[in-house]
């Protein structure tokens, strides 16, 4: 009977490799939030009217949003290579 082989999730290598994703989607979404803004004036104006606060929290939002969605999806990759090899 073989013995089960721990996953490279828990392992450092495997926290790194999530932390990369996260990070990674964070810089995705940090882009995308510069880029809505330059790119369409009517999120501009919205956000030049609800002052400084309104731009953190789209901002931080949108960084979130990309950054835990990386983080799920590095998941699944991580998984998915555990069972090729």
């Amino acid at each position: 009977m073989r013995s089960k082989k721990s996953s490279e999730l828990v392992s450092a290598c495997g926290l790194l490799k999530l932390m990369t994703h996260a990070m990674m989607g964070a810089a995705l979404g940090l882009t995308f939030s510069l880029t809505l803004v330059l790119s369409n004036p009517a999120v501009a104006d919205l956000l030049n009217n609800g002052g400084g606060q309104a731009a953190v929290v789209v901002t931080l939002t949108l960084v979130t949003t990309f950054a835990v969605g990386a983080t799920l999806t590095g998941i699944v990759f991580i998984l998915a290579e555990d069972k090729q090899s």
